[in-house]
């Protein structure tokens, strides 16, 4: 059996950063984990190809070439899936579908033979059966949550490390938490699943042995959700690290919670952590509530994220507005909570309503639903009636945007991220970053009308943090793509 496994595209959102990465030379942010991981699942026997529309153009050659054609995409790929599908079909492919968007939005898809819902290692096997039986069924769903111990090694040889800013692992699923707009827990459960310690090293030592060195992006949802395991992982990987000098940066998703436990953030800043992103979502205490994430309301925000950065990590934060108990003024609040704690990279969205979650099924029961969801939360876009004046409700976040992404705040919201910030990163210079710095310097620091920001911001960096300096040459040129992606928002 010969198979495509076929990655959509990303559109040019905040996640994507196409614009920062001409600066690197990479063509893409990361690779698709999900197919290399079902990859290693299929038979071995199997021959497989795998292509990534984010790095190179699907050729029809590689569509004639195969048996089946495998998909997997999330809700905001949605569009360029279709168009995969599509094409395969019409090549007389048999298509199997399968990741995120199809478990709960598959009626919004045609042309597929097979949806395999659920996860994988559950409902993979299943479907291989009655196909090698000649009797293989439309669709394989499973609410089992499988133990991660049951997961292979990806399949890593089926890319190009090179054409790639980061490298994925997972070391978890679920989240204790239950935050109505999300969707992790109906997918993967409110109870932490996590990968045995020298599981986890060994999918660490795959990519060190095959080469590769930089940072690895944990996509777990809440890495901190099970912090007995994490801290037993983290004292294990703490020393594999050293051994071998640090080849790897980490980066991942934690709960706010993180800031409560010393032993822990202690323990990721000696892993070598260099950014976690936060779901912030809002300042507003009534809104917080609202949308249960209690964990927040709790909590004084902004210590949460002075901690974190005095620790060498940064903060991506996670924002959202549209939230039912919204006030007027919480464009506002969210302007000065971002600038005056130096979120540099601060995602603002509106919200949307995703299918599977608590608040798909409220807003559809109180007729407030609109249409699907695009996925793209950072789009001046609703797909619900909000209860706040839906033109004010977009106007303000347009202005929220608008103003942090500005120069002049942009700018001055890295040297505030900067002050607190202590480098604590072991980090090996590559050639790509070398190359880096001399195209910031001819773009933004000759041509551009951002030059004299750019020269202030690092010249005072050398001369109060010097450890600091890459850290600032990445979040300028990390600007030019928030500065592209807020114009095209503002202008929708």
């Amino acid at each position: 059996m010969k198979v495509l496994m076929v990655y959509p595209e990303y559109p040019d959102a905040f996640w994507a950063f196409k614009t920062a990465l001409k600066f690197i030379g990479r063509k893409a942010s990361m690779p698709p984990l999900g197919l290399l991981t079902v990859a290693s699942i299929l038979p071995k026997e199997w021959s497989k190809q795998l292509v990534d529309l984010n790095v190179r153009p699907l050729l029809d050659e590689q569509i004639a070439w195969a048996d089946m054609v495998f998909v997997s995409a999330m809700l905001v790929q949605s569009k360029s899936a279709q168009e995969v599908i599509n094409r395969s079909k019409a090549a007389g492919k048999k298509v199997v579908a399968g990741g995120p968007v199809f478990n709960n939005m598959s009626h919004l898809f045609t042309n597929v033979d097979h949806f395999i819902k659920g996860e994988a290692e559950v409902t993979l096997a299943p479907f291989l059966a009655d196909l090698a039986a000649g009797t293989p069924q439309p669709e394989y769903s499973s609410i089992e949550k499988p133990a991660l111990t049951k997961t292979p090694l990806p399949m890593w040889e089926l890319i190009d490390f090179r054409d790639y800013a980061f490298m994925l692992l997972q070391y978890s699923r679920g989240c204790p938490w239950n935050c109505d707009f999300c969707d992790i827990t109906g997918m993967f459960g409110r109870v932490p699943r996590v990968k045995k310690t020298e599981q986890m090293i060994a999918e660490f030592n795959s990519l060190y042995i095959r080469g590769y060195r930089g940072t690895i992006f944990l996509v777990d949802d809440n890495f901190i959700g099970n912090k007995l395991h994490v801290k037993k992982f983290l004292k294990e990987f703490i020393i594999w690290q050293r051994q071998r000098n640090y080849p790897f940066q980490l980066t991942t998703e934690a709960s706010v919670d993180l800031a409560d436990d010393d032993d822990l953030i202690l323990l990721m800043q000696q892993a070598n952590f260099s950014k976690v992103f936060l779901g912030i979502e809002t300042v507003n205490k009534e809104s917080l509530l609202g949308c249960h994430k209690d964990q927040n309301a709790k909590r004084d925000l902004v210590a949460v994220v002075k901690k974190v950065q005095s620790h060498g990590m940064q903060v991506f934060g996670g924002f959202i507005v549209g939230l039912d108990n919204d006030p007027p003024s919480v464009f506002d609040q969210l302007i000065n909570y971002i600038q005056s704690t130096g979120i540099v990279n601060a995602m603002v969205g509106l919200l949307q309503a995703v299918p599977g979650t608590d608040l798909w099924n409220r807003l559809k029961n109180e007729g407030r639903l609109l249409e699907d969801s695009s996925g793209n939360n950072t789009s001046a876009k609703l797909n619900f009636k909000p209860q706040m004046d839906k033109e004010q409700l977009i106007a303000g976040y347009k202005m929220i945007l608008d103003t942090i992404y500005s120069a002049k705040n942009y700018y001055q919201r890295i040297w505030t991220f900067i002050k607190n910030y202590q480098p604590t990163v072991k980090n090996r210079i590559k050639t790509s970053e070398i190359i880096a710095v001399i195209k910031s310097s001819w773009y933004i620091g000759v041509i551009s009308q951002k030059r004299w920001l750019y020269w202030w911001l690092l010249i005072k960096t050398f001369f109060t943090k010097i450890k600091a300096v890459p850290v600032a040459i990445e979040l300028a040129i990390m600007g030019l793509h928030f500065e592209k992606v807020t114009s095209q928002i503002c202008k929708e």
